[in-house]
């Protein structure tokens, strides 16, 4: 694309898009040029349906996938060329409305128990009893843990947005105990170099591991723990407003699907086939 993606960067760059969304549109906007084999500018509606049916027919790439490139495809047309996007002829993919993955805090503790590493050990907690993103605790700085009033400061989060979490009593100690042995600088977390952060990838392979050697089926992930996090929360009475704060979600109805998946709802119900029973 050359002059094009570059021009497509800097009006990404100066909405404030984050690295990894500017990443996604890129590589989308290359992916799209190269099926077609020309120049996206050379390209309209016709194309764009077809590389969305392609993405999902051929690809077999999740919808939230397909959105990304949708939106990709939309900034390019309507703010790097300055041209008319027709909704009504290219429609926005309908969003799959699934409810998370939810670990039990048993099941939770049985694969911290399988994390050898002392340092994997620590992010892994560190994402469950804060409830952040894997690449919020990565990219945490030592400077972040205020220990004195027992809060974790995320910088700029999701949305471009700072926020302050729990800092927990167990994940402390447990802090300490790796910065004794570790003594990171800067970054709370270092990768190879003290001067990056740890790769998300090397804490994704961790996860996947311990959960294998756990014996745990359910398809969880490294986010599954900011999902157990926030369930687990309701589920004790945490009133829902601070959970928005303490996610860092900016619409409540984000957070809200938690409340569809607390076990609380349910544990007062009784089955009708129990109820069958006492007849």
């Amino acid at each position: 694309m050359g002059k094009l993606r570059d021009q497509m960067v800097m009006e990404m760059r100066l909405r404030n898009f984050s690295p990894h969304t500017i990443d996604a549109y890129v590589r989308h906007m290359r992916s799209f040029s190269k099926l077609f084999g020309k120049s996206p500018a050379g390209m309209g509606e016709r194309e764009v349906r077809a590389y969305l049916c392609y993405l999902r027919d051929e690809k077999k790439t999740s919808w939230s996938n397909v959105n990304i490139a949708y939106s990709a495809l939309k900034f390019f047309y309507v703010k790097t060329l300055q041209r008319r996007w027709n909704v009504d002829r290219i429609p926005y993919p309908k969003v799959e409305r699934k409810l998370p993955v939810v670990l039990s805090s048993v099941e939770v503790k049985r694969i911290f128990d399988q994390v050898s590493n002392l340092k994997h050990r620590a992010i892994l907690m560190t994402a469950y009893s804060a409830g952040l993103r894997i690449s919020e605790a990565v990219n945490l700085k030592v400077s972040d843990i205020d220990s004195s009033r027992m809060q974790i400061r995320v910088d700029q989060g999701k949305g471009k947005r700072d926020r302050y979490t729990l800092l927990s009593k167990t994940l402390l100690e447990n802090l300490q105990r790796y910065y004794k042995i570790y003594r990171p600088r800067e970054w709370l977390f270092p990768g190879r170099s003290y001067e990056k952060p740890i790769s998300t990838k090397v804490i994704q392979i961790a996860f996947r591991c311990a959960r294998k050697k756990s014996g745990i089926k359910k398809p969880a992930s490294v986010h599954t723990l900011r999902h157990s996090f926030a369930t687990h929360l309701l589920e004790s009475g945490v009133d829902i407003f601070i959970l928005q704060r303490l996610l860092g979600h900016s619409r409540l109805s984000t957070t809200s699907k938690y409340i569809h998946i607390q076990r609380s709802n349910l544990k007062a119900i009784t089955s009708p086939l129990d109820l069958m029973q006492e007849v």
